[in-house]
């Protein structure tokens, strides 16, 4: 989405939301993926028959859940990246990570995993459906954030920011009514959330990078501070009624382009409304995309694709294109060093 000549209106440009949100430098995808599934079977998988869906592809919401990428388990089975980072944040259910570097993980409920692709690496995210008494609904957001030249080849590399180190800060109104701001990265006040990976974007100081989810109670009035004016700033209002944005009233399912260094208020309508905020100074170098690989020239897009094809950055030491830990196996994160973490737990190497 290209922001459009600053006119009175700190609302610099608006578009729809579709299943694949527009992005702007530092950010280069952003997609909300929401599922309604039902109970588990014994193999984690939907309780339910998948005649209709063309499994294996399967992105149409039918009865309000998706297969994609997997045949058993919803989810992306073995796929590469190289010269970004992913930050996926995980709202509701579960998922399942593994990597050609070894390392495994599960999360969810509130954790966000950033992963630094870095010079190649190959993993999977499965959405085990644990539970089989009751339903199993799974939302998240994943974005994709790029790395500029520099960087673009470093080890890959991925950190967890557990939901208990996540800071929620709330603010009420001269009403009483509450916003809560959740900070995955940047800072709000005194609030700041653990450190990205190191050679992210946003760990330089000066990247002005931020990545909040904003929850404002019906009639809320919030304002959003301002930001650098160097930076990039995208209001995603994907739930709720309406909601004013200085003074300027905006149906959800909207993204907004917004002046970064304009102080917002948001007057909410009579439904809880809640939006994603993405902000960043861009990195402003070209960029060479192609599927699963970012990089600045197609002559690095070319020799990323080679690379693959002769070492697989690192091969594949799983059994299966998709694996999933048992229905019992708790939130835990294992590293390609053997370090092992658990939420509430002190990291341990093996």
């Amino acid at each position: 989405m290209a922001t459009s000549p600053k006119f009175n209106s700190p609302i610099l440009d608006s578009a729809p939301l579709g299943f694949q949100w527009p992005t702007v430098d530092p950010f280069l995808f952003c997609v909300h993926h929401d599922d309604a599934y039902p109970k588990g079977n014994a193999d984690l998988g939907p309780d339910a028959s998948l005649a209709g869906r063309n499994i294996g592809m399967d992105f149409e919401p039918k009865d309000g859940w998706r297969m994609y990428h997997g045949d058993v388990v919803p989810g992306f089975p073995q796929h590469p990246h190289r010269g970004f980072e992913t930050v996926t944040l995980m709202r509701r259910g579960y998922i399942d990570h593994s990597d050609s570097l070894g390392a495994t993980a599960r999360f969810g409920h509130g954790d966000v995993q950033w992963m630094t692709a870095g010079k190649g690496i190959v993993h999977c995210e499965m959405f085990p459906l644990v539970k089989q008494d009751e339903a199993n609904p799974a939302e998240l957001f994943q974005i994709w954030l790029n790395l500029p030249a520099a960087d673009k080849m470093v080890d890959p590399y991925f950190t967890m920011l557990w939901a208990e180190k996540i800071p929620t800060v709330t603010f009420k109104d001269e009403a009483g009514r509450e916003t809560r701001v959740t900070v995955i990265a940047g800072k709000l006040g005194e609030a700041a959330p653990p450190a990205p990976p190191p050679n992210s974007w946003a760990s330089r100081p000066d990247s002005d990078l931020n990545i909040w989810t904003i929850t404002l109670a019906p009639g809320a009035r919030w304002t959003l501070p301002p930001a650098l004016e160097t930076s990039h700033r995208l209001l995603y209002l994907f739930r709720g009624d309406s909601v004013e944005v200085a003074g300027q009233e905006v149906k959800p399912k909207r993204v907004l382009a917004v002046e970064p260094d304009a102080a917002l208020e948001l007057v909410n309508g009579s439904e809880e409304t809640e939006i994603l905020m993405l902000q960043g100074r861009p990195i402003g170098e070209p960029v060479a995309n192609q599927g699963p690989f970012v990089m600045n020239t197609q002559a690095e897009l070319r020799q990323a694709f080679a690379d693959y094809r002769s070492t697989g950055f690192g091969g594949w030491p799983w059994k299966s294109s998709g694996p999933v830990h048992s229905r019992e196996q708790g939130r835990f994160a294992k590293h390609p060093d053997g370090r092992h973490e658990e939420p509430g737990k002190a990291s341990a190497a093996e």
